[in-house]
């Protein structure tokens, strides 16, 4: 499991209430993680998802545009930032793709 190396707190992107972070791999299931992404944006309005790889930056693009379709009926649209974040895997520096999502 990734450790999550803590962003520069005078990045614009860091937040004094830091999100839940869903770490979403090549295997998981779009709908599941678009389900928990409406859920966490229901409760505190904004979440950030972290992934390695093109298959994880894929199945977590594909999380964000599902999790829209679940909050539109509630008239809740949501965005999505892209940022790169560096986490220790196996005791190596990797960079992973760290989605940000919040209501527009």
């Amino acid at each position: 499991m990734a450790t999550v190396i803590a962003p520069d707190p005078a990045s614009r992107l860091a937040r004094a209430d830091a999100p839940h972070v869903l770490k979403v791999s090549s295997t998981s299931r779009p709908t599941a993680v678009a389900g928990a992404i409406a859920g966490i944006v229901r409760e505190s309005g904004h979440t950030e998802l972290q992934a390695i790889g093109a298959g994880a930056v894929n199945q977590a693009t594909k999380a964000i545009a599902i999790a829209r379709r679940y909050l539109a009926p509630e008239g809740i649209d949501i965005v999505s930032i892209p940022d790169l974040t560096t986490v220790v895997v196996a005791d190596q520096d990797r960079t992973a793709v760290r989605l940000i999502v919040e209501t527009r």
